[in-house]
C-alpha cells in the first residue's frame, strides 16, 4: 500500500502539472482548454525529435546520467520542448481563440473550437510519428532503488518529482514575486479593474497561454519518461487533470497541485482493490465525496 501511495505521487505530480496550466488559463480567460491534453502530447513528441532525430544528427553524446534513463539529449530537449509547445499555445490563441473572444462567443462555443484543436493537434502527431508505442531509449534498463518499508522506485521518477515541485516553486515565485505575475493576478480577480488600471491584459493572456503551454509541455515529457509515449497519453490525462482542477477550486494554482496529488494517489490505490481500467472511475468518485463536503473545492475556488 505505501508503494502504491508513492507511485500515486509520481502520477498525481504529473496530473497537477498538467492542472495548473488548465487553471491559470480557466482563472484569466475563463473558458475550458480541452486541448491542454494533446499540448503534453505535442511536448512529449517536440522532445522524442529532439532526442533521437536532432540531436543525434548534431553528434551530441547519447550517455545517461547515472542509473537515469537519459542524458545530456533530455537535459537540452527539455526545456525546447517547453518553449515550442508554449509557442504553439500562444499561436492557437491568437489565431483560434482570440478572434473568438473579441467576438464574445458563447463559453460552449470555446469550449467546443478548443476540442478542436486538440483533434488537430493529435491528427498531426499520429501523422507525423504514428499510432506505434515509443520510448525516448527503447532497451534501456530502468533498475529501480528498494527504500524503507519495501518501496521500490526509479531514479527516473525521483527526479520527476524533483522536477515537477522545482517548476512549481517557481510559478509560485513568478506569481508572488515578479510584475506580470501580479498582473496575472490582478486579471484574474478582475479583468476590467486590471484594464483600466493600466495592465496590459492582452500581454497577461499571452503570457498565460505560454506559461501553461510549457507547463503542459514538461507534463507531457515526464509522462513520456515515466511510461511511454503513444497519441492518446494527454487525452487519456485530460479527464483526471479536469477533475484535480475542480476538486482544487477552480482557479487555485495551489489547489490544482493538491487535486492532482489527490487523484493519482486515488487511482494506484484502487489497482489494490480493482483492475486499473477502474482507475479513472475510482478518481471521478473520490472528487464526487469531496465535493459533496466541499462544493466550492478544497481552497474554496479563491484565485492566486
Amino acid at each position: 500500500m505505501v508503494e502504491l501511495i508513492v507511485y500515486g505521487i509520481v502520477l498525481g505530480a504529473i496530473i497537477a502539472l498538467g492542472s495548473i496550466g488548465l487553471t491559470l488559463v480557466y482563472g484569466i480567460v475563463r473558458f475550458a482548454n480541452f486541448a491542454h491534453g494533446d499540448l503534453m502530447t505535442a511536448g512529449a513528441y517536440v522532445a522524442l525529435f529532439l532526442v533521437t532525430g536532432l540531436s543525434a544528427w548534431l553528434g551530441i553524446p547519447d550517455t545517461t546520467f547515472g542509473s537515469l534513463s537519459f542524458g545530456w539529449r533530455m537535459a537540452l530537449a527539455f526545456p525546447i520542448a517547453m518553449l515550442c509547445v508554449a509557442g504553439v499555445s500562444i499561436l492557437l490563441d491568437r489565431i483560434l481563440y482570440r478572434p473568438l473572444r473579441a467576438k464574445r462567443s458563447h463559453p460552449v462555443i470555446m469550449a467546443m473550437s478548443a476540442l478542436g484543436a486538440a483533434f488537430i493537434v493529435r491528427m498531426i502527431v499520429l501523422i507525423l510519428w504514428g499510432a506505434d508505442y515509443r520510448f525516448y531509449r527503447p532497451g534501456v534498463m530502468r533498475p529501480a532503488i528498494l527504500l524503507p518499508l519495501g518501496v521500490k522506485i526509479r531514479p527516473d521518477q525521483i527526479l520527476l518529482l524533483l522536477v515537477v515541485f522545482s517548476l512549481v516553486i517557481l510559478l509560485y515565485l513568478f506569481l508572488q514575486r515578479s510584475k506580470m505575475g501580479k498582473a496575472m493576478r490582478a486579471t484574474a480577480d478582475n479583468m476590467e479593474l486590471a484594464r483600466v488600471s493600466g495592465i496590459d491584459t492582452e500581454r497577461v493572456i499571452i503570457w498565460t497561454w505560454g506559461i501553461g503551454g510549457a507547463l503542459a509541455g514538461a507534463g507531457g515529457i515526464l509522462y513520456g519518461i515515466d511510461v511511454q509515449l503513444h497519441g492518446g497519453m494527454g487525452f487519456n490525462l485530460l479527464l483526471p487533470m479536469f477533475a484535480a482542477t475542480i476538486l482544487g477550486g477552480i482557479g487555485n494554482v495551489y489547489g490544482a497541485l493538491v487535486g492532482g496529488l489527490v487523484m493519482g494517489i486515488a487511482q494506484q490505490v484502487s489497482t489494490a482493490y480493482l483492475l486499473p481500467t477502474y482507475k479513472p472511475a475510482v478518481a471521478f468518485i473520490v472528487m464526487i465525496l469531496i465535493l459533496l463536503i466541499r462544493p466550492q473545492g478544497i481552497f474554496g475556488g479563491g484565485r492566486s
